[in-house]
């Protein structure tokens, strides 16, 4: 098109932009002049800078895709929507009203947060998740994202288990997201996902004593604290086999939020191993997609158990006066 005739041809124009969202290089490539762009986007002319280098094609209020989409034109081909606007363009209810839009971008590159756009440099840039015209974070780190800037718990706790029940993520996949991510604003979301993670592994206990109960291994006892042959506690197993002293333990995710707790999970199984007790471990998905293995391996424990003197540790009295 050659400079100046583009006003005949307001299609060309509408052909370059993405849903009335277009770039003010792009219109200038067009051949259209810097001050045509200027006078058109002047308060009374018929389009809008919605954001710097970056034009709405009308001057009414922009909807919610051209408000992301105009975000992805700011900060390059290269960003991404996360939080709340990726959520909501996911489908989440909660984060539909949210009127800020977070925007990640490379850490090389530069933007600084301009009027309802939120720019966070990051050097973990996720593999973007295309939904219709948008580039999103994908769900865990959408998630997340939100969750870090969440003040109520109850919002963040809604949030989170939002992504759980609609099986975008698991509590792993947001455990492993918040291990790897930025520590700013994390503490809530830790402390709710560590809530989670004590739902979740409460579940998974009752399906494993289903699972047992359904084998002909010997009976079982669950939960019991168990102590070493002078009365120090050792650790309260998922299941304990005790003529054999055998503890079985449905792997916590807890260890994900913290070092402290990844260590203090080490310790426990090891000062078990040190007493003589044959320790097995297995993931609480394990209990459901792979029953006949778990139980196979718990099998191959008792022999083991049984074919060595059974260490000098016992249940707890306290424990048997509550069961008797």
């Amino acid at each position: 098109m050659q400079r100046g005739t583009w006003a005949d041809d307001l299609s060309a124009v509408t052909a370059i932009s993405r849903n009335a969202v277009v770039r003010t290089a792009a219109l200038e490539r067009l051949g259209i002049a810097k001050g045509t762009i200027s006078a058109r986007c002047s308060e009374r002319g018929p389009w809008q800078r919605i954001l710097p280098g970056v034009v709405l094609l009308h001057n009414g209020p922009p909807t919610t895709l051209q408000r992301n989409l105009a975000a992805l034109e700011y900060g390059g081909p290269d960003s991404l929507l996360s939080g709340h606007a990726a959520l909501a363009a996911l489908g989440y209810n909660q984060s539909t009203s949210r009127n800020d839009v977070l925007l990640l971008i490379p850490s090389i590159r530069h933007r600084r947060d301009w009027a309802y756009v939120k720019v966070e440099r990051t050097w973990r840039m996720p593999t973007p998740v295309q939904r219709g015209q948008l580039r999103l974070a994908p769900p865990e780190r959408s998630l997340l994202d939100a969750a870090r800037r969440t003040l109520q718990p109850d919002s963040c706790r809604a949030l989170l288990a939002d992504g759980v029940q609609r099986g975008d993520v698991t509590i792993d996949d947001l455990a492993r997201e918040l291990a790897s991510g930025s520590h700013r604003g994390s503490r809530l979301p830790r402390a709710v996902l560590r809530e989670l993670s004590e739902n979740a592994h409460s579940v998974a206990g009752a399906h494993a004593q289903k699972l047992y109960s359904s084998s002909d291994l010997a009976p079982m006892q669950h939960n019991v604290d168990v102590l070493s042959a002078t009365g120090q506690w050792l650790a309260r197993p998922d299941g304990w086999l005790d003529d054999v002293a055998v503890a079985w333990e449905i792997d916590t995710l807890k260890y994900h939020f913290s070092a402290e707790l990844h260590e203090a999970t080490v310790i426990r199984r090891a000062r078990m191993q040190r007493e003589g007790i044959v320790v097995v471990t297995h993931l609480p998905e394990q209990i459901q997609t792979e029953p006949a293995t778990v139980l196979a391996d718990l099998r191959a424990a008792r022999t083991l158990a049984a074919s060595r003197r059974r260490p000098s540790v016992f249940v707890s009295a306290e424990h048997l006066r509550r069961s008797a």
